[in-house]
């Protein structure tokens, strides 16, 4: 006798927000871009989960929390696969993938240790030169970073 069993790998959410598809390599690192550790509610934390999509993921679950488009907007720097799930009384009211802008400003710290913006005191600027794989411009002095490798302020 089979029987066709499927369980939750990790628990339902009342109300909040589910950022899904991380891969598994980034995963700690949206941690980090996130402020959890600094979050008083009820998080979850699952790692290489398996999905249909991409392998294997990472999946973070944050209770009574909606985050704003530019926190999000790192993610998509890390994560360019990932979707973002709002939920409310356990359903699905939104579901939308990360979405790189084409500019990105106070972000992401140039890794050129001649460029303007490490020696003066002025915000970062870079264009999105790729999506897939993320790769990034920098306005001041040209130089390309991909986008896992970025130092995200």
């Amino acid at each position: 006798m089979t029987t066709d069993k499927k369980e939750l790998a990790v628990a339902a959410l009342r109300n909040g927000t589910v950022i899904d598809r991380i891969p598994s390599s980034a995963l700690f690192k949206a941690v980090e871009l996130l402020g959890i550790a600094n979050m008083s509610t009820h998080v979850t934390i699952g790692n290489n989960l398996e999905s249909k999509k991409i392998g294997r993921k990472g999946i973070i679950k944050i209770a009574d929390v909606e985050f704003p488009e530019t926190v999000l907007n790192r993610i998509a720097l890390i994560a360019p696969s990932a979707v973002v799930n709002t939920i409310q009384d356990f359903n699905v009211t939104s579901k939308r993938s990360v979405v790189l802008p084409d500019t990105i400003s106070g972000i992401v710290r140039c890794d050129n240790p001649k460029c303007i913006s490490n020696n003066e005191p002025m915000e970062t600027k870079f264009h999105v030169v790729s999506n897939c794989p993320v790769t990034i411009r920098c306005h001041y002095c040209n130089h390309t970073i991909e986008g896992d490798k970025a130092q995200i302020l």
